[in-house]
């Protein structure tokens, strides 16, 4: 079967495709605490129904101790054929009107420049559909998987995972030669590349105190340090002047794949005019190859609810990524150690660690990646770039602990430059989707022929 056979097939195929694309992204499937359960069901039993009309008969709704269930199922190829684990996931992020969405997140909207609008339209019911259309692409040519597959689609990876867990009690379910985790995409569309490093993520609190209780700003004000003030000046000295991390004791490095530039960040990221990027040094080193940190929430007294006095303490979440090859413990108690020592007026700090998840490499020296690579070039008719990724997935490391020796494929139809993962107007480009499936079904080829 030739390249432009299977190209052609899946054409035909992506209305469908697309189709459950957009049934898939009316359910709110928002696992996070607090956010209703009978979405998230719903889409875990549709989802399931789409999987066995794909071929995993055998496919159903994983026993867990908790949360929300992974789905499962296997599909036996011929004897002796490599196994295949395909991964993505069924949850999403909240979308609050606040972000800015200019549609509603929870209706499909495909706007002038091609692309669908919608929460989890790229992250990442995109990767579902691929999967899903790599079955229905086999079927329509007339053929059965040529190896031997397992699907697992996560129910809360966006929150408290508890796939973890379930992988650490059943490692028998993920032996496999390759994992293809569709939880990524090309930094910009029609660009292939290969995810090979990602970022962990080390995370804490830090409580700053002052005072015994709140004093009169008038009266007090000017010689007793106010807390949030102290913890503004805490913050600030995690980074220099010119926003690289000044902890002591972090682990940095040097990017030496693809490069996104600062013209596609800034495309992605949607600065406001007159803003400066942070950091030194490429883009791709900023992103893959060096620690970033950022305060992401802090508590005080609301605007709304303030008044004239000198506040006695002040809290903030801290979220650090670290690279690959650093230890995560290690990270973050260097971050710990910062925070404790670097406190204003004598401020005291308490600090408590939050998370510690690893960041993960993947080798590239094994067939299953030079499949990967051969079949990613194929299906775009274009040299396939490695990249990073700042996002951290700590679930990887978990899977090559139950499968060692097992190889790695990260991609996906989620580009960085325009999918908005997380944030407001997420989309996703149906080329992409398109392209993603023919590369799977040249991999399963590739991997059964070696």
């Amino acid at each position: 079967m030739s390249h432009d056979d299977i190209a052609a097939t899946v054409r035909d195929l992506m209305p469908g495709v697309l189709a459950d694309l957009e049934e898939l992204i009316s359910y709110p499937s928002i696992a996070f605490p607090g956010y209703p359960a009978e979405p998230v069901e719903k889409m875990a039993e549709r989802t399931l129904e789409l999987v066995r009309e794909a071929g995993f008969s055998d496919a159903h709704l994983a026993d867990v101790p908790w949360g929300y269930p992974p789905i499962y199922g296997e599909i036996p190829g011929p004897e002796g054929s490599p196994t295949v684990v395909l991964y993505a996931h069924y949850d999403v992020q909240p979308a609050s009107a606040a972000q800015g969405w200019t549609t509603d997140p929870f209706v499909a909207t495909r706007k002038d420049d091609g692309r669908i609008y919608g929460r989890g339209a790229a992250d990442d019911k995109s990767g579902i559909v691929t999967h899903l259309g790599t079955l229905r692409a086999l079927a329509a040519l007339g053929e059965e998987p040529p190896c031997t597959l397992r699907i697992i689609l996560e129910g809360m990876e966006e929150t408290e995972s508890n796939l973890e867990e379930f992988v650490e009690a059943h490692p028998e379910l993920f032996q496999c030669d390759v994992f293809v985790i569709a939880d990524m995409g090309n930094l910009r569309v029609g660009e292939p590349v290969l995810t090979t490093a990602l970022r962990g993520d080390v995370s804490c609190t830090v409580k700053v105190s002052t005072l015994e209780h709140p004093l009169h700003s008038g009266v007090f004000g000017g010689a007793a340090p106010d807390a949030m003030m102290a913890l503004a000046r805490l913050l600030t000295s995690l980074q220099d002047d010119a926003g690289n991390v000044t902890v002591e004791g972090v682990t940095g490095g040097v990017w030496d794949g693809g490069d996104l530039g600062e013209e596609g960040f800034r495309a992605g990221a949607d600065l406001l005019p007159g803003v400066s990027l942070i950091g030194t040094d490429r883009v791709g080193d900023r992103l893959w190859a060096k620690p970033s940190i950022n305060a992401i929430g802090v508590d005080m007294t609301s605007i709304a609810d303030s008044s004239n006095v000198i506040h006695p303490t002040a809290s903030a979440k801290i979220s650090m990524r670290i690279v690959p090859g650093s230890d995560p413990r290690a990270e973050l108690d260097a971050l710990v150690r910062h925070l404790e020592s670097h406190a204003p007026w004598g401020a005291q700090v308490e600090v408590t660690p939050m998370k510690a998840a690893p960041p993960f490499r993947v080798p590239t020296s094994g067939p299953g990646y030079a499949a990967a690579r051969a079949a990613l070039e194929a299906a775009y008719g274009k040299a396939v770039d490695e990249v990073g990724s700042g996002g951290s997935i700590p679930l990887l490391q978990t899977l090559a602990d139950a499968s060692p020796g097992a190889e790695f494929v990260l991609w996906g139809p989620e580009d960085t430059e325009l999918a908005r993962i997380h944030a407001s107007d997420e989309s996703v480009d149906p080329a992409e989707i398109e392209k993603m499936i023919v590369a799977q079904v040249l991999l399963l080829k590739e991997l059964a022929a070696r």
